[in-house]
Protein backbone atom coordinates (compact mmCIF):
# COMPACT_ATOMS: atom_id res chain seq x y z
CA UNK A 1 0.00 0.00 0.00
CA UNK A 2 1.58 3.43 -0.93
CA UNK A 3 0.44 6.06 1.91
CA UNK A 4 1.49 9.87 1.31
CA UNK A 5 1.29 11.42 4.88
CA UNK A 6 3.84 14.30 4.60
CA UNK A 7 0.77 17.20 3.94
CA UNK A 8 2.45 19.67 5.87
CA UNK A 9 5.67 19.36 3.89
CA UNK A 10 3.61 19.57 0.41
CA UNK A 11 0.19 18.83 -1.30
CA UNK A 12 -0.42 17.33 -4.68
CA UNK A 13 -1.67 19.69 -6.71
CA UNK A 14 -5.68 19.62 -7.37
CA UNK A 15 -7.22 18.33 -10.56
CA UNK A 16 -8.59 21.47 -10.79
CA UNK A 17 -5.42 23.54 -9.80
CA UNK A 18 -3.81 22.02 -12.62
CA UNK A 19 -6.65 22.62 -15.66
CA UNK A 20 -6.93 26.04 -14.63
CA UNK A 21 -2.87 26.33 -14.77
CA UNK A 22 -3.11 24.96 -17.85
CA UNK A 23 -5.86 26.80 -19.15
CA UNK A 24 -4.06 29.96 -18.24
CA UNK A 25 -0.95 29.60 -19.62
CA UNK A 26 -1.93 28.27 -22.79
CA UNK A 27 -4.78 30.71 -23.56
CA UNK A 28 -3.89 33.76 -20.85
CA UNK A 29 -0.49 34.47 -21.64
CA UNK A 30 0.05 38.11 -21.82
CA UNK A 31 1.96 40.20 -19.05
CA UNK A 32 -0.74 41.97 -16.87
CA UNK A 33 1.71 44.96 -17.41
CA UNK A 34 0.89 45.24 -21.20
CA UNK A 35 -0.72 48.04 -22.23
CA UNK A 36 -1.92 45.98 -25.34
CA UNK A 37 -5.53 43.98 -25.22
CA UNK A 38 -3.87 40.81 -24.22
CA UNK A 39 -1.87 42.77 -21.38
CA UNK A 40 -5.34 44.01 -19.90
CA UNK A 41 -7.08 40.42 -20.26
CA UNK A 42 -4.29 39.11 -17.96
CA UNK A 43 -4.07 41.91 -15.88
CA UNK A 44 -8.22 41.49 -15.23
CA UNK A 45 -7.48 37.77 -14.57
CA UNK A 46 -4.63 38.90 -11.67
CA UNK A 47 -7.23 41.68 -10.46
CA UNK A 48 -10.04 39.04 -9.97
CA UNK A 49 -7.74 36.49 -8.51
CA UNK A 50 -6.96 39.44 -6.07
CA UNK A 51 -10.47 40.29 -5.23
CA UNK A 52 -11.20 36.41 -4.67
CA UNK A 53 -8.44 36.18 -1.71
CA UNK A 54 -10.05 39.85 -0.26
CA UNK A 55 -12.98 37.90 -0.14
CA UNK A 56 -12.00 34.86 1.85
CA UNK A 57 -9.57 36.53 4.45
CA UNK A 58 -12.07 40.03 5.09
CA UNK A 59 -9.50 42.23 3.38
CA UNK A 60 -9.11 44.79 1.22
CA UNK A 61 -7.75 44.02 -2.37
CA UNK A 62 -5.14 46.70 -2.44
CA UNK A 63 -3.97 44.81 0.63
CA UNK A 64 -3.47 41.56 -1.14
CA UNK A 65 0.42 40.86 -2.67
CA UNK A 66 1.22 37.31 -4.80
CA UNK A 67 4.90 36.29 -3.68
CA UNK A 68 6.98 33.50 -4.69
CA UNK A 69 5.99 31.86 -1.43
CA UNK A 70 5.31 31.71 1.97
CA UNK A 71 8.71 32.53 3.14
CA UNK A 72 9.05 35.45 1.20
CA UNK A 73 6.08 36.78 2.32
CA UNK A 74 6.97 36.05 6.34
CA UNK A 75 10.58 38.24 5.64
CA UNK A 76 8.44 41.03 3.62
CA UNK A 77 5.59 41.46 6.40
CA UNK A 78 8.46 40.71 9.57
CA UNK A 79 11.17 43.30 7.73
CA UNK A 80 8.98 46.20 6.90
CA UNK A 81 7.23 46.36 10.22
CA UNK A 82 10.13 46.46 11.63
CA UNK A 83 12.00 49.56 9.95
CA UNK A 84 8.30 51.00 10.07
CA UNK A 85 8.99 50.69 14.04
CA UNK A 86 12.31 51.72 13.78
CA UNK A 87 11.24 54.89 11.91
CA UNK A 88 9.38 55.34 15.39
CA UNK A 89 12.17 54.83 17.62
CA UNK A 90 10.66 51.12 18.23
CA UNK A 91 12.81 48.30 17.86
CA UNK A 92 11.76 45.61 20.27
CA UNK A 93 10.13 42.36 18.16
CA UNK A 94 8.12 39.57 20.26
CA UNK A 95 7.88 35.74 19.02
CA UNK A 96 8.55 32.22 20.18
CA UNK A 97 11.04 29.96 20.04
CA UNK A 98 9.11 27.41 17.47
CA UNK A 99 8.49 29.66 15.15
CA UNK A 100 9.24 28.45 11.41
CA UNK A 101 12.71 28.93 10.61
CA UNK A 102 11.39 31.70 7.40
CA UNK A 103 11.01 33.75 10.90
CA UNK A 104 13.49 32.84 12.81
CA UNK A 105 16.02 33.05 10.41
CA UNK A 106 14.77 37.11 9.41
CA UNK A 107 14.27 37.78 13.20
CA UNK A 108 18.09 37.05 13.46
CA UNK A 109 19.06 38.95 10.81
CA UNK A 110 17.26 42.17 12.01
CA UNK A 111 19.43 41.50 15.55
CA UNK A 112 22.40 42.13 13.55
CA UNK A 113 20.70 45.29 12.48
CA UNK A 114 20.05 46.58 16.08
CA UNK A 115 16.67 45.33 17.19
CA UNK A 116 16.10 43.47 20.06
CA UNK A 117 14.20 40.06 20.12
CA UNK A 118 12.13 38.22 22.58
CA UNK A 119 11.32 34.70 21.70
CA UNK A 120 8.42 33.36 24.26
CA UNK A 121 9.06 29.96 25.79
CA UNK A 122 5.94 27.45 24.82
CA UNK A 123 4.22 25.58 27.48
CA UNK A 124 4.50 21.36 27.30
CA UNK A 125 1.36 21.35 25.29
CA UNK A 126 2.93 23.62 22.19
CA UNK A 127 0.58 26.76 22.68
CA UNK A 128 1.60 30.40 23.59
CA UNK A 129 -0.49 31.80 25.98
CA UNK A 130 -2.16 35.54 25.49
CA UNK A 131 -1.13 36.10 28.80
CA UNK A 132 2.84 35.75 27.96
CA UNK A 133 2.38 38.40 24.92
CA UNK A 134 0.95 40.55 27.36
CA UNK A 135 3.71 40.48 29.38
CA UNK A 136 6.27 40.61 27.39
CA UNK A 137 5.31 44.04 25.32
CA UNK A 138 7.44 47.27 25.81
CA UNK A 139 6.92 50.49 25.06
CA UNK A 140 9.73 49.69 22.10
CA UNK A 141 7.10 46.49 21.45
CA UNK A 142 6.86 47.48 17.64
CA UNK A 143 5.97 43.91 16.59
CA UNK A 144 4.79 40.55 17.62
CA UNK A 145 5.16 37.70 14.91
CA UNK A 146 3.58 34.29 15.90
CA UNK A 147 2.53 31.47 14.15
CA UNK A 148 -0.66 30.41 13.31
CA UNK A 149 -0.37 26.52 13.61
CA UNK A 150 2.91 24.67 14.07
CA UNK A 151 4.39 23.43 11.16
CA UNK A 152 5.89 19.97 13.00
CA UNK A 153 3.45 19.80 15.71
CA UNK A 154 0.21 21.33 14.06
CA UNK A 155 -1.35 22.62 17.41
CA UNK A 156 -3.27 25.74 16.94
CA UNK A 157 -1.89 29.30 18.65
CA UNK A 158 -4.88 31.70 19.94
CA UNK A 159 -4.50 34.01 17.08
CA UNK A 160 -7.72 35.89 17.97
CA UNK A 161 -6.65 36.91 21.49
CA UNK A 162 -2.95 37.38 20.89
CA UNK A 163 -4.02 39.95 18.44
CA UNK A 164 -6.74 41.75 20.47
CA UNK A 165 -3.64 41.87 22.47
CA UNK A 166 -1.64 44.01 20.12
CA UNK A 167 -4.60 45.79 18.99
CA UNK A 168 -4.93 47.10 22.20
CA UNK A 169 -1.22 48.20 22.77
CA UNK A 170 -0.44 49.89 19.48
CA UNK A 171 1.84 46.78 18.16
CA UNK A 172 1.66 45.42 14.57
CA UNK A 173 0.40 42.18 14.70
CA UNK A 174 2.06 39.26 11.66
CA UNK A 175 1.23 35.82 11.62
CA UNK A 176 2.72 33.19 9.72
CA UNK A 177 -0.48 31.06 8.70
CA UNK A 178 1.12 29.17 5.96
CA UNK A 179 -0.32 25.49 7.78
CA UNK A 180 -3.70 27.52 8.53
CA UNK A 181 -4.62 28.70 4.92
CA UNK A 182 -7.12 26.34 3.33
CA UNK A 183 -7.61 24.24 6.45
CA UNK A 184 -9.22 26.82 8.94
CA UNK A 185 -11.24 29.98 8.98
CA UNK A 186 -9.02 33.17 8.76
CA UNK A 187 -10.38 36.55 9.22
CA UNK A 188 -8.00 39.31 9.25
CA UNK A 189 -10.11 42.03 10.98
CA UNK A 190 -12.03 39.53 13.46
CA UNK A 191 -8.78 37.91 14.33
CA UNK A 192 -7.06 41.42 14.70
CA UNK A 193 -4.07 40.41 12.17
CA UNK A 194 -2.06 43.00 10.65
CA UNK A 195 -0.05 40.97 8.22
CA UNK A 196 -0.37 37.67 7.44
CA UNK A 197 1.85 34.72 5.10
CA UNK A 198 0.16 32.12 2.97
CA UNK A 199 1.62 29.29 0.77
CA UNK A 200 -0.11 27.47 -2.08
CA UNK A 201 1.18 24.35 -1.92
CA UNK A 202 -0.09 23.41 1.48
CA UNK A 203 -3.34 23.60 0.38
CA UNK A 204 -3.02 21.60 -3.12
CA UNK A 205 -2.17 24.18 -5.26
CA UNK A 206 1.37 25.52 -6.69
CA UNK A 207 4.74 25.76 -5.27
CA UNK A 208 6.39 28.90 -6.35
CA UNK A 209 3.20 31.07 -5.16
CA UNK A 210 2.79 33.04 -2.15
CA UNK A 211 0.24 35.26 -0.46
CA UNK A 212 1.14 38.10 1.22
CA UNK A 213 -1.72 40.15 3.20
CA UNK A 214 -0.55 43.32 4.49
CA UNK A 215 -2.95 46.10 6.23
CA UNK A 216 -2.84 49.19 3.88
CA UNK A 217 -1.93 51.41 6.70
CA UNK A 218 1.63 49.32 6.68
CA UNK A 219 4.36 50.76 4.75
CA UNK A 220 5.88 47.99 2.88
CA UNK A 221 9.63 47.71 2.17
CA UNK A 222 10.68 46.01 -1.57
CA UNK A 223 12.56 43.02 -1.15
CA UNK A 224 12.27 42.77 -4.55
CA UNK A 225 13.63 45.64 -7.31
CA UNK A 226 13.14 46.34 -11.06
CA UNK A 227 9.94 47.39 -11.99
CA UNK A 228 6.08 48.46 -10.74
CA UNK A 229 4.32 45.46 -10.10
CA UNK A 230 1.98 44.45 -7.09
CA UNK A 231 1.55 48.33 -6.75
CA UNK A 232 4.94 49.20 -6.69
CA UNK A 233 6.48 46.43 -4.04
CA UNK A 234 7.60 43.70 -5.73
CA UNK A 235 9.10 43.93 -8.97
CA UNK A 236 8.86 40.78 -11.68
CA UNK A 237 6.47 40.17 -14.08
CA UNK A 238 3.63 38.62 -12.37
CA UNK A 239 3.49 34.13 -12.32
CA UNK A 240 0.04 34.64 -13.97
CA UNK A 241 -0.90 30.61 -14.28
CA UNK A 242 0.57 29.82 -10.72
CA UNK A 243 -1.04 32.97 -9.17
CA UNK A 244 -5.11 32.01 -10.70
CA UNK A 245 -4.10 28.82 -9.81
CA UNK A 246 -3.25 28.94 -6.46
CA UNK A 247 -6.64 31.18 -5.54
CA UNK A 248 -9.07 28.25 -7.39
CA UNK A 249 -6.89 25.78 -4.70
CA UNK A 250 -7.36 28.27 -2.01
CA UNK A 251 -11.38 28.63 -2.83
CA UNK A 252 -11.58 24.95 -3.54
CA UNK A 253 -10.16 24.00 -0.09
CA UNK A 254 -12.10 26.92 1.80
CA UNK A 255 -15.26 25.74 -0.05
CA UNK A 256 -15.16 21.88 1.44
CA UNK A 257 -13.53 23.09 4.41
CA UNK A 258 -15.76 22.05 7.02
CA UNK A 259 -16.88 18.59 5.13
CA UNK A 260 -13.00 18.00 4.82
CA UNK A 261 -12.23 18.60 8.40
CA UNK A 262 -14.85 15.84 9.77
CA UNK A 263 -13.11 13.67 7.85
CA UNK A 264 -9.28 14.06 8.51
CA UNK A 265 -10.38 14.61 12.31
CA UNK A 266 -11.41 10.50 11.77
CA UNK A 267 -8.55 9.62 10.36
CA UNK A 268 -6.14 11.66 12.61
CA UNK A 269 -7.52 9.96 15.80
CA UNK A 270 -6.87 6.53 14.28
CA UNK A 271 -3.49 7.01 13.87
CA UNK A 272 -3.23 9.55 17.72
CA UNK A 273 -5.42 5.93 19.38
CA UNK A 274 -3.38 3.45 17.44
CA UNK A 275 0.09 5.33 17.91
CA UNK A 276 -0.17 5.93 21.86
CA UNK A 277 -0.81 2.22 21.91
CA UNK A 278 3.34 1.96 21.36
CA UNK A 279 5.16 1.37 24.90
CA UNK A 280 7.14 4.55 25.37
CA UNK A 281 5.98 6.70 22.90
CA UNK A 282 4.44 10.49 23.42
CA UNK A 283 2.05 12.72 21.02
CA UNK A 284 3.76 16.00 20.77
CA UNK A 285 1.06 19.39 21.52
CA UNK A 286 -2.21 19.32 22.80
CA UNK A 287 -4.69 16.82 21.92
CA UNK A 288 -7.51 18.83 20.85
CA UNK A 289 -5.86 22.53 19.97
CA UNK A 290 -4.39 21.05 17.10
CA UNK A 291 -5.00 21.48 12.99
CA UNK A 292 -6.89 18.17 11.65
CA UNK A 293 -4.29 16.60 9.69
CA UNK A 294 -1.32 16.70 11.66
CA UNK A 295 0.22 14.37 14.23
CA UNK A 296 3.64 14.57 15.31
CA UNK A 297 4.56 11.79 17.92
CA UNK A 298 8.31 10.82 19.95
CA UNK A 299 9.10 7.62 20.36
CA UNK A 300 11.86 6.63 22.62
CA UNK A 301 14.99 4.76 21.83
CA UNK A 302 15.20 5.16 18.02
CA UNK A 303 16.60 7.34 15.58
CA UNK A 304 13.72 9.18 13.42
CA UNK A 305 15.70 8.78 10.29
CA UNK A 306 15.91 5.58 10.24
CA UNK A 307 12.35 4.97 11.23
CA UNK A 308 11.30 7.47 8.12
CA UNK A 309 13.64 5.61 5.98
CA UNK A 310 12.25 1.80 6.95
CA UNK A 311 8.05 3.24 6.58
CA UNK A 312 9.17 5.00 2.93
CA UNK A 313 10.14 0.94 2.31
CA UNK A 314 6.64 0.18 3.14
CA UNK A 315 4.97 2.69 1.08
CA UNK A 316 4.75 5.56 3.85
CA UNK A 317 5.85 9.20 2.85
CA UNK A 318 6.02 11.15 6.23
CA UNK A 319 8.64 13.06 8.02
CA UNK A 320 9.94 13.81 11.40
CA UNK A 321 9.50 17.87 10.95
CA UNK A 322 9.86 20.52 8.98
CA UNK A 323 10.75 20.02 5.15
CA UNK A 324 13.11 23.26 5.10
CA UNK A 325 15.50 21.65 7.96
CA UNK A 326 15.10 18.07 6.23
CA UNK A 327 18.87 18.07 5.62
CA UNK A 328 19.65 19.07 9.47
CA UNK A 329 20.86 16.17 11.69
CA UNK A 330 19.99 18.49 14.83
CA UNK A 331 17.21 17.83 16.95
CA UNK A 332 13.84 19.86 16.11
CA UNK A 333 13.65 22.99 17.62
CA UNK A 334 10.09 22.98 18.20
CA UNK A 335 10.36 19.67 19.89
CA UNK A 336 12.74 21.44 22.03
CA UNK A 337 10.85 24.33 22.65
CA UNK A 338 7.94 22.00 24.07
CA UNK A 339 10.06 20.86 26.22
CA UNK A 340 11.35 17.15 25.02
CA UNK A 341 15.08 16.16 25.34
CA UNK A 342 17.36 15.62 22.82
CA UNK A 343 17.79 11.61 23.08
CA UNK A 344 13.31 11.84 22.71
CA UNK A 345 13.44 14.64 20.00
CA UNK A 346 15.79 12.58 17.61
CA UNK A 347 12.94 10.05 17.76
CA UNK A 348 9.84 11.92 16.26
CA UNK A 349 7.54 11.46 13.38
CA UNK A 350 4.88 13.15 11.82
CA UNK A 351 2.54 12.55 10.17
CA UNK A 352 0.40 15.15 7.60
CA UNK A 353 -2.98 13.97 6.16
CA UNK A 354 -5.39 15.29 3.90
CA UNK A 355 -9.06 14.29 2.96
CA UNK A 356 -7.47 12.12 0.19
CA UNK A 357 -6.30 9.64 2.75
CA UNK A 358 -8.24 6.48 4.12
CA UNK A 359 -8.96 4.97 7.39
CA UNK A 360 -7.52 1.91 5.61
CA UNK A 361 -4.38 3.40 5.23
CA UNK A 362 -4.35 4.75 8.70
CA UNK A 363 -4.65 1.84 10.12
CA UNK A 364 -1.90 0.53 7.63
CA UNK A 365 0.45 3.31 8.74
CA UNK A 366 0.17 2.23 12.81
CA UNK A 367 0.80 -1.14 12.18
CA UNK A 368 3.90 -0.29 10.18
CA UNK A 369 5.25 2.09 12.53
CA UNK A 370 4.41 -0.20 15.36
CA UNK A 371 6.65 -2.80 13.20
CA UNK A 372 9.45 -0.62 12.30
CA UNK A 373 9.68 1.09 15.69
CA UNK A 374 9.75 -2.59 17.44
CA UNK A 375 12.58 -4.10 14.87
CA UNK A 376 14.38 -0.62 15.33
CA UNK A 377 14.22 -0.47 19.01
CA UNK A 378 15.84 -4.28 19.36
CA UNK A 379 18.93 -3.73 17.76
CA UNK A 380 19.66 -0.70 19.60
CA UNK A 381 21.87 -0.41 22.27
CA UNK A 382 20.32 2.87 23.94
CA UNK A 383 16.58 0.46 24.15
CA UNK A 384 19.35 -2.70 25.46
CA UNK A 385 19.79 0.14 28.49
CA UNK A 386 16.47 0.97 28.97
CA UNK A 387 15.18 -2.02 29.18
CA UNK A 388 18.06 -3.45 31.94
CA UNK A 389 17.57 -0.48 33.54
CA UNK A 390 20.93 1.12 32.45
CA UNK A 391 19.50 4.03 31.39
CA UNK A 392 16.45 5.49 33.32
CA UNK A 393 13.24 5.91 30.69
CA UNK A 394 11.68 9.14 29.76
CA UNK A 395 8.62 8.53 28.49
Amino acid sequence: MKVYADNAATTKMSEHAVEVMVDIAKNNYGNPSSLYKIGQIAKESLEKARQEVAEILNAEPREIYFTSGGSEADNQAIISAAYAGKRKGKTHIISTAFEHHAVLHTLNKLEKEGFEITLLDVNSNGVVKPSQVADAIREDTCLVTIMYVNNEIGTIMPIREIGAICREKGVLFHTDAVQAAGHLPIDVVKDNIDMLAISAHKFQGPKGVGILYSNKKIPLVNLIEGGAQERNKRAGTENLPGIVSAVAAFKDSVNSMEENHTKIIEMRDILIEGLSKIPHSALNGDREKRNAGTVNFCFEGIEGESLLLLLDEAGISASSGSACTSGSLDPSHVLLAIGRPHEVAHGSLRLSINEHNTKEQMHYVVKEVERVVGYLRDISPVWYDLKNGKREFIL
